[in-house]
């Protein structure tokens, strides 16, 4: 009998560790299919009607983060939190990572050279790992699978 407890004890970290591999995964993979929709909507405004840059870059950016919120907060979190109140944090994040990331696209292009489309790929990754982190432990932290199935 004890053998039992000894063997069954473990499995509640090892589901707890693959639920969040899961999480990060699904995180991962809308955020992959938000910048689809950043890089095509900073591709069009930016190409295709010439607006300026950083207009093309801040509308690309605004239309990504209510893709990724939508599918995070229904898919990747299951979080049955006040939906206003998930998007003002979400906000408060981007009040912070917009000027941020847009001073930092001055630096990648303007001071270093980079071309326009690796600056926005660069801070596309910064993105992906601090929003993860902020998402999962500040805005959804309290209310992970709370959704009804």
């Amino acid at each position: 009998m004890e053998e039992n407890k000894i063997t069954e004890e473990p499995a509640a970290p090892v589901q707890k560790k693959n639920a969040e591999l899961v999480r990060v995964v699904k995180f991962v993979l809308f955020s992959a299919s938000a910048g689809l929709i950043e890089m095509g909507a900073f591709a069009l405004l930016n190409e295709t009607l010439h607006l300026d840059y950083w207009v093309s870059y801040l509308i690309a950016l605004v239309l990504s983060v209510l893709w990724n919120f939508t599918l995070n907060r229904k898919f990747t979190f299951r979080s049955a939190a006040n939906v206003p109140v998930a998007m003002l944090k979400v906000a408060a994040y981007y009040l912070v990572f917009t000027p941020l990331s847009s001073w930092l696209e001055h630096v990648y292009t303007m001071q270093w050279g980079w071309n326009e489309y690796l600056a926005t790929a660069a801070n596309m990754a910064l993105n992906l790992i601090t929003e993860f982190l902020y998402q999962r432990f500040f805005v959804f932290g309290n209310s992970l699978d709370t959704q009804e199935k």
